[in-house]
């Protein structure tokens, strides 16, 4: 079900996703209240939802989705400072994941989105939406045609380049996630106390929006969570964010560890990318570092995760159980990348674990 107060996505996003073999779109919307009445007659797997629309707007309409019968909603936002922090509050209260839309030249946008947005759709029926909807009811208040090179981390960073460092008192958690991954980084993120080792995190999301995710996770946090900046140092008590549309690598500079931005090409179709994270910190940080690969769609991360092992970090995967979408920790398990699987819940534990080195 697509719900969207334009025409234009309305029609577009129909076309493209009916056009696919394994999608279904059994109705349209210009509102929430007509899609509820669509609904009573047929219960969609997945819901395209805007969140600016006349009527009742979209936050409230997935709220009362995730409380009446949990259903996994994409959000469409657009891509402005307002439209971030409404979608950061969407993913809060249950949404899967989200695609940003610019506010001119949207037909376009969603002609070259054709590939990934079937594929967001896809990804989001395969969702854990009763781990969604729980965690959000214990939450703090292109036309067709050949897919680009899928490119991996050597387009960003060279592999290798020297030995293991030998393990320090000075740590680095590098925790890389996706689909489902912003309720599950609150989730650990407000566990950890003020003295939580430095950490530094790749969340797929699109551009403009994770300044708003992490002035949230600052909000509700003891620790400060901040959207990261060249030079930034990575230090205890502090997680830094990868903003979206850039990479993020770790740096050694004597005893210190700070973090670079940079341009660059997608990576695993991502930029951010958890693989260029990955393995900056299996370079810089060795054996002074615990990988972390959370819930998301595709394997981004799970050559990165497989690099920091060799270089001897600790590795650990989010459970099957507790994901929204196995697929990247189950790519980095059959890579043989990963050390241990735990709950999400025991995730936390784990990075303070950190300090006892």
């Amino acid at each position: 079900m697509i719900v969207d107060d334009s025409a234009v996505v309305r029609q577009v996003a129909a076309e493209i996703l009916g056009a696919d073999p394994a999608i279904e779109v059994i109705g349209v919307a210009s509102d929430p209240i007509l899609a509820m009445a669509k609904m009573k007659n047929a219960w969609p797997d997945v819901i395209l939802l805007d969140i600016e629309m006349p009527k009742m707007d979209g936050l409230t309409f997935l709220r009362r989705i995730m409380a009446e019968r949990p259903t996994a909603v994409v959000i469409c936002s657009t891509l402005t400072e307002q439209g971030a922090r409404t979608t950061v509050e969407a993913l809060a209260a249950g949404a899967v994941t989200t695609i940003g839309k610019p506010k001119l030249g949207i037909k376009q946008f969603l002609n070259d989105s054709t590939e990934n947005l079937a594929a967001v759709v896809k990804a989001a029926a395969r969702a854990n939406v009763g781990v969604l909807a729980a965690r959000a009811r214990s939450a703090p208040a292109a036309v067709p045609g050949a897919p680009a090179p899928k490119l991996n981390a050597d387009a960003v960073l060279a592999p290798g380049g020297h030995a293991p460092l030998a393990q320090t008192t000075d740590r680095v958690v590098a925790i890389g996630t996706s689909t489902g991954g912003t309720q599950a980084l609150e989730q650990v993120l407000t566990a950890l106390p003020q003295v939580a080792p430095g950490i530094v995190i790749v969340q797929h999301m699109p551009e403009k929006f994770t300044a708003a995710f992490a002035a949230r996770l600052d909000g509700i946090c003891r620790i400060r969570v901040l959207e990261a900046r060249s030079g930034m140092r990575v230090m205890a008590g502090q997680a830094l964010l990868a903003p979206g549309g850039k990479h993020l690598l770790l740096r050694r500079s004597g005893a210190q560890y700070h973090v670079d931005v940079v341009d660059g090409p997608l990576v695993n179709r991502h930029r951010p990318s958890v693989d260029v994270l990955f393995r900056s910190v299996a370079k810089s940080a060795g054996a002074n570092a615990l990988g972390i690969i959370m819930t998301g769609m595709g394997d981004d991360g799970a050559a990165g995760l497989f690099e920091m092992k060799q270089a001897g970090a600790a590795t650990v995967a989010q459970d099957e159980a507790s994901c929204v979408v196995y697929g990247m920790p189950k790519e980095a398990v059959k890579r043989g990348g990963v050390e241990r699987s735990l709950p999400l819940r025991g995730i936390a534990g784990e990075i303070m674990k950190q300090l006892r080195f």
